[in-house]
């Protein structure tokens, strides 16, 4: 049998067999080393199916979560801080224990202080580890909610948020919520109530949320869950953004 008929044939059982880094043995072949035998060889193209493999679905993850832009933990300036929020403590939360132990993390404080910035960056890493993670902002997402109830399909949209190990909601005190959107925000928080992690970045203090929400009990219910076991980061202080154009103007 031709080279070329043995090509095309392990080009063709690689895509039925959904491994298509064999497709591709002749450039690892050659990669190798000339005393590798038939086992070392093979273990090589497992091992870079396997991870082709991990990449993709990290891929998807990236995708399913709608994170708005890119940022990681490493771009994070930590010293804006000063000292109140520790590399340790960022290497902590880093490992997404939090996530596995269905703690939640609130972070409040004003404008440019890099609470989006540090959920999403907490956000790509339970992706790198294999968690789903969805990114809502908190506005668009009681629309959604809103939306799918008048659409007759709200429970589907609820077991998908469900189903995420990490739910970020992102900008919680911009926009308020009347009586139905407050419901169904509760309800999303509430079933996750130690059964899934919840991000929550804000820029009012819990004792201000009373202005988001009409029902003031519910706002106390939906405060103790959220608290319960978690992280609050208090990140108040003057705005990244703020401090780079003046040092930009300079």
């Amino acid at each position: 049998m031709s080279t070329l008929l043995i090509d095309e044939q392990i080009r063709m059982l690689a895509r039925q067999l959904k491994i298509p880094t064999f497709a591709n043995y002749n450039e690892l072949v050659r990669q190798a080393s000339p005393k590798s035998s038939i086992s070392e060889l093979l273990l090589m193209l497992m091992k870079t199916e396997y991870e082709q493999r991990q990449e993709n679905q990290n891929q998807r993850r990236l995708k399913q979560a709608g994170f708005p832009f890119t940022k990681t933990l490493d771009e994070l300036d930590i010293s804006q801080y000063n000292g109140e929020i520790s590399d340790v403590f960022i290497n902590e939360l880093a490992s997404c224990r939090f996530i596995k132990e269905h703690r939640n993390i609130t972070m409040f404080g004003n404008p440019g202080r890099g609470k989006t910035h540090m959920a999403i960056g907490l956000g790509l890493k339970a992706c790198s580890m294999g968690m789903n993670v969805l990114f809502k902002n908190a506005a668009s997402l009681s629309t959604e909610l809103t939306e799918a109830r008048d659409n007759y399909s709200l429970g589907r949209l609820e077991k998908r948020i469900q189903r995420a190990d990490l739910l970020v909601l992102d900008e919680m005190g911009y926009v308020s919520f009347d009586r139905y959107q407050s419901e169904l925000l509760f309800k999303i928080i509430a079933d996750r109530s130690e059964r899934g992690s919840i991000i929550i970045t804000t820029n009012l203090p819990f004792s201000e949320w009373t202005t988001l929400f009409e029902n003031t009990a519910m706002v106390a219910a939906m405060i103790d869950r959220l608290t319960f076991n978690s992280f609050v980061l208090d990140m108040n202080g003057e705005s990244y953004r703020l401090s780079q154009t003046k040092r930009t103007r300079k």
